[in-house]
């Protein structure tokens, strides 16, 4: 019988990768995490271990950001995915596609379900939650006096705004009588206007040590809270449901500080920034003005105004000569009319009269002329004296005869 022919390296490690590959398409490997090199690239390399054996494991950046935890060294997870080999060093490995932690994944069933419920009464739509302000004067915090989470919130408080007033209202925030305990508070806040917004959090953990930020209860609180209610549970890849029905979430207690307080220099930046702003405006619109306005020379400008106001001008003159002129032809008329006038009435004067051979004949009584001008002869009698004037002097007459 012939001897059997060598298999190079590469012909073995190929018929072992088709072989493992295509048995083992898709696995679910339970372990414990150890070795956690997150990488750069965002790739997750670690290694499944159990009492006796380890298997290494990399999960692809795209199927991280899909993970609801935070892998680290002495976790229990269970990951599906598929057994390949990785040619060259000779190793198989398991190419995971999905992880949970291990136990886990009956309660994030349970936790979608709720949220779907509890979405679909309303209780998440924006519309219903009270807007954050701007400048809250006493922030309540409802989380554990003695945890990490108020620690970091005075902090931030105390280095950005240490004016705003802070209100611990202690809760347990985790075990069985967390989610009564938190809504009491919650509910002691709004009877009792504790705050003008409400933190509503505590440090990170396990989805267990979570759970009681989304208790259906707690989540219906929060959502009838009339005061705005900030959701810090945990760190950044933590969530709860809480989260959803709060008027925002932080992603870390800190951050639901820093979210409440703004920070003096923030502010004073801020004012700087709009004075800048405002400066720099006014300066173009001077700058545009003085650009305009250096078209025009003094003596350019005086002849534009000269040849706009001209026609005015013109105007006004015509009209001043044309008053004149009406004003001396109506004096002149009126001149005239009054020296015909005049001379009407000295025609008719007495002297006048007189002066044109008329004479006036008046009763003399008792040696001096009297009474009213004889105009009838038939009021004269015989021997009667009158008195005759003339345009110059008179005479003293007897009446001889009266001819009627």
């Amino acid at each position: 019988m012939a001897e059997d022919r060598a298999l190079n390296v590469t012909e073995l490690t190929n018929m072992v990768k088709d072989l493992l590959e295509g048995t083992f398409p898709s696995v679910s490997v339970e372990g414990e995490i150890t070795n956690c090199r997150p990488a750069s690239s965002g790739h997750l390399y670690f290694a499944l271990k159990d009492r006796s054996s380890m298997i290494q494991a990399v999960m692809f950046r795209y199927r991280t950001r899909a993970l609801g935890f935070e892998p680290a060294d002495g976790m229990l997870v269970r990951a599906r995915g598929a057994v390949t080999v990785y040619a060259a060093r000779g190793q198989y490995q398991l190419l995971v596609e999905r992880m949970s932690i291990a136990g886990e994944g009956d309660l994030l069933a349970m936790l979608e379900e709720r949220k779907r419920r509890l979405a679909a009464e309303g209780l998440f739509d924006e519309a219903r939650k009270p807007p954050l302000p701007r400048f809250p004067e006493r922030v309540a915090v409802i989380t554990s006096p003695t945890g990490a989470a108020i620690r970091d919130i005075l902090n931030v408080l105390g280095r950005r705004n240490s004016g705003i007033d802070v209100l611990v209202l202690p809760a347990a925030v985790q075990g069985e009588a967390a989610p009564a305990e938190l809504v009491a508070r919650l509910r002691q806040a709004n009877r009792w206007g504790l705050g003008d917004v409400i933190i509503l959090g505590r440090g990170g953990g396990s989805i267990e040590d979570l759970l009681a930020f989304s208790d259906e209860a707690l989540v219906r609180a929060v959502a009838e809270s009339r005061i705005p209610v900030i959701s810090a549970v945990g760190h950044e890849i933590d969530w709860a449901l809480s989260d959803f029905a709060a008027s925002l979430r932080a992603p870390t207690p800190s951050a639901a500080a820093e979210l409440v307080s703004e920070s003096r220099e923030a502010l004073a930046a801020e004012a700087a920034h709009l004075a800048s702003g405002l400066e720099a405006a006014m300066r173009g619109r001077l700058d545009r003005a003085r650009l305009a306005l250096g078209r025009f020379d003094p003596e350019a400008i005086e002849s534009r105004f000269m040849r706009a106001l001209l026609p005015a001008t013109r105007r006004f003159d015509e009209a001043r000569e044309e008053l004149a002129r009406g004003m001396r032809e109506a004096m002149g008329e009126a001149a005239r009319r009054l020296e015909l006038a005049s001379r009407e009435l000295e025609a008719m004067s007495p002297e006048a009269v007189l002066a044109r051979g008329f004479a006036v004949v008046r009763p003399a009584l008792g040696g001096a002329a009297g009474g009213d001008a004889i105009r009838d002869a038939a009021s004269l009698a015989a021997g009667q004296e009158v008195e005759i004037r003339f345009a110059r002097g008179g005479a003293a007459a007897r009446v001889e005869e009266v001819r009627r």
